[in-house]
């Protein structure tokens, strides 16, 4: 009697294992990726070549963050402070310090210092800093409380949804312009905060975009 199925098919059975394994696997990497802070990238604090502390300076100091970051108000981008502003201060405060070396090269070399960049959107969001800034969107929102960082490190997710709950409800996030580089600002009237905040998304036409060309342009 004749077979009912071509000998090949004896390979089936473990072809379609493999297959469901080769999936299985593949599903459980990409969960573990997109869905952990592996892939949004929070808690990352890697190395700089400098150890810049920023509780030091903002938090004791008292380091207003522009003066760093010095076109953050008017910039798509936040600018990485140079050398010349690092030298500022410390061509008289720790003149001789080794671990400001790397400025001291940079300064007078010319070459910039290699900082390990630590927020960034992807190549497909469009993002501009000015615009957040100057709507009462403060650094700490999406930066964390960075000016009780020693280390700076990715506090935020920065992810989609991250991103559309503050243009969803805008109301929940702006504060006074005066009080945007205050990182420890807190409303003294939460409810007066509150209303003031909805009637200033209405009267300032705070419309923050929510269809994909809004940021994927």
């Amino acid at each position: 009697m004749a077979n009912l199925f071509p000998k090949w098919s004896n390979s089936v059975p473990l072809k379609v294992i493999i297959v469901i394994c080769v999936l299985g696997v593949t599903g459980v990497a990409g969960v573990t990726y997109y869905f952990t802070p592996k892939y949004a990238r929070v808690g990352y604090a890697p190395k700089q070549p400098v150890a810049y502390n920023h509780y030091l300076h903002v938090e004791q100091l008292g380091l207003d963050c522009r003066y760093c970051h010095s076109h953050v108000d008017e910039s798509g981008h936040a600018n990485v402070p140079d050398s010349a502003t690092c030298m500022n201060c410390h061509s008289q405060v720790k003149k001789d310090s080794a671990l400001l070396e790397p400025v001291r090269n940079s300064y007078n070399s010319g070459e910039p210092v290699e900082w390990v960049r630590i927020h960034k959107t992807p190549d497909y969001v469009y993002f501009n800093h000015s615009v957040h800034v100057n709507r009462g969107i403060s650094c700490v929102e999406c930066h964390g409380q960075i000016n009780e960082m020693e280390t700076v490190y990715h506090a935020e997710p920065l992810t989609m949804a991250f991103c559309l709950d503050c243009h969803r409800n805008p109301e929940n996030f702006i504060r006074p312009l005066d009080e945007v580089y205050n990182l420890n600002w807190t409303p003294e009237n939460p409810a007066a905060q509150a209303e003031w905040a909805r009637e200033t998304v209405i009267e300032a036409n705070i419309n923050p975009p929510q269809s994909c060309s809004g940021c994927h342009r």
